[in-house]
């Protein structure tokens, strides 16, 4: 007697026992894992002439046999809803397929290792027919079963975001993403995706920043970069300055894609009185082809921050001084940001740290600032370190962006 295994293609797969053999064998009664296995000569001849023409692909044959099956034994019946899938996945007939699942769940003969596997594509092809509060039931019998692995979660948050239920879908979500995580495997990108979607609606901004942090290690082009920050950008709570470091590391991506990159970016310098860097910005954006200068708000912009920009470097000497003579380090925390926004990072390095070590300052701020500017400086090591220390909340987020870049310069470096 010879034991085969009916498997279906795409996604899902299906075990259905069909045996073959030799007249004298089939007439016994054997015991295979299971209930005693009966066949009659005529069944297992009609088996073995569906199973032929299934392997090769001729559905008209198969079905002939399929239907000369008349099952007596609750094996026979177990076989024949088998065969019957099988033909179903073929046939690529969904409905069929279920169907078939149907029949062979009322015989006693399914193994108790497919079982859960069994229900579980029971489900998903409920799911596919609209079935939706069979295919829960489905799942729910999976899951006694044992069954209860990452597709199956998926399952759960497509069946809520059929029915319009986002809210409902998130959870499920959530942990198919936490389940694919602790097997070592990748997440799939639409995943994020989507998980990114629901976090955005439900306004979980460090959801957001965490989820687009781990796409962007994985897929990190200037378009992939712009798509990321843009959209965190539109956080309505998120301060001024930490807008205008997450326009900063756009910029360092070579993400800068349109005249309202350039625009927000330089209104955001100009309004924090970084008047030399709302210049240099404005001059990039013509010298890309994004601004013209007929262009109203930036030409505006321009002419008004080319004078200031002057007196700004001319102050940085009297800044200093206050800074160093400050009982806090608020006023080396400004230096350090003025320092940045005219690129020149070892200085701000050193304002910073003198900003910390002074106290009265946001250190969460201080951190992520000084993180960057290290990281523009070329030390990417002291700059994680930096950056890891910017805690939780916007400064956190914005810290959490610029240490993946950090880590693929470090790459490239590499």
């Amino acid at each position: 007697m010879r034991v085969s295994t009916v498997i279906s293609c795409g996604l899902s797969v299906a075990a259905a026992v069909m045996l073959a053999g030799t007249p004298a064998l089939a007439k016994k009664k054997l015991v295979v894992a299971g209930p005693p296995i009966t066949m009659s000569d005529v069944f297992r001849a009609n088996v073995e002439s569906a199973e032929a023409a299934l392997k090769a692909r001729d559905v008209t044959t198969a079905a002939t046999h399929i239907n000369a099956l008349m099952p007596t034994t609750d094996f026979e019946a177990y076989a024949a809803a088998g065969l019957r899938y099988q033909l179903a996945v073929q046939r690529r007939d969904v409905q069929a397929q279920r169907i078939a699942l149907t029949d062979l769940f009322k015989t006693t003969a399914v193994p108790r290792t497919d079982a859960p596997r069994l229900r579980y594509i029971a489900g998903y092809l409920s799911y596919v027919v609209g079935n939706y509060d069979d295919a829960l039931a489905q799942l729910d019998y999976a899951k006694t079963l044992g069954y209860d692995g990452v597709d199956a979660t998926m399952l759960r948050a497509d069946i809520a975001m059929r029915r319009n239920k986002p809210k409902d879908a998130r959870p499920y979500l959530q942990a198919a993403i936490v389940q694919k995580r602790a097997s070592g495997e990748p997440v799939p990108l639409p995943w994020i995706d989507r998980s990114i979607a629901m976090a955005y609606q439900a306004g979980d901004w460090a959801e957001v920043s965490q989820l687009y942090r781990e796409r962007l290690a994985r897929s990190s082009s200037p378009e992939d970069w712009r798509s990321a920050l843009t959209n965190y950008l539109s956080v309505g709570s998120l301060e001024s300055q930490a807008q205008l470091d997450l326009y900063r590391l756009q910029a360092a991506n070579g993400a800068m894609a349109s005249e309202r990159d350039y625009q927000n970016y330089a209104q955001l310098a100009e309004k924090a009185g970084y008047y030399a860097e709302a210049k240099a910005i404005i001059e990039s954006g013509r010298k890309a082809g994004k601004l013209t200068p007929t262009q109203a708000v930036t030409s505006q912009l321009l002419k008004s921050v080319t004078p200031k920009a002057t007196k700004e470097i001319a102050g940085l000497p009297a800044l200093a001084k206050k800074a160093a003579s400050a009982s806090t380090g608020k006023d080396a925390l400004a230096l350090g940001d003025s320092y940045v926004s005219l690129g020149q990072f070892p200085q701000a390095v050193e304002q910073y740290r003198l900003a910390l070590t002074k106290g009265g300052v946001d250190a969460g701020r201080v951190n992520a600032r000084l993180g960057m500017a290290l990281a523009r400086s070329g030390d990417l090591a002291s700059a994680q370190t930096a950056l890891s220390q910017a805690g939780n909340g916007d400064w956190g987020n914005v810290a959490g962006f610029w240490s993946v870049w950090i880590d693929q310069q470090s790459k490239k470096a590499a």
